[in-house]
């Protein structure tokens, strides 16, 4: 009776270890499924937040273009109002192109610009 007892002692406990592998492996199987969801997860919260950068990254690529533009004209009006103030040629260059007029003698060559 001692080695039957015995032999089904040790079907009970292969039994038990098959049960613990499967418990395991399910523990495992599960553990990995959570960590997938929660990867995904974050990559889905930073997905509205990276488009948000991209289109705010544009929007200041644009401004600053802009900015550039800007600054270039003022660059321009600066050195336009000291040659007004400065240079007399320039000044009356300026006015006889700016009141249609000309010398007697001399031949004005007008290039039609678009917006004119």
């Amino acid at each position: 009776m001692a080695g039957r007892r015995k032999k089904a002692v040790e079907v009970k406990l292969k039994r038990l270890e098959a049960q613990t592998h499967v418990i395991r492996f399910f523990n495992r199987l599960v553990f990995g499924v959570m960590g997938l969801v929660l990867g995904l997860a974050v990559v889905a919260s930073a997905l509205p937040q990276k488009r948000r950068l991209t289109d705010l990254e544009f929007e200041l690529a644009r401004v600053l273009e802009a900015e550039e533009k800007v600054l270039a004209e003022k660059e321009y009006r600066e050195i336009e109002y000291l040659a007004l103030k400065e240079d007399p040629e320039f000044l009356e260059l300026k006015a006889m192109d700016r009141l249609n007029l000309h010398r007697q003698g001399e031949k004005v060559y007008r290039i039609p610009r678009p917006g004119d």
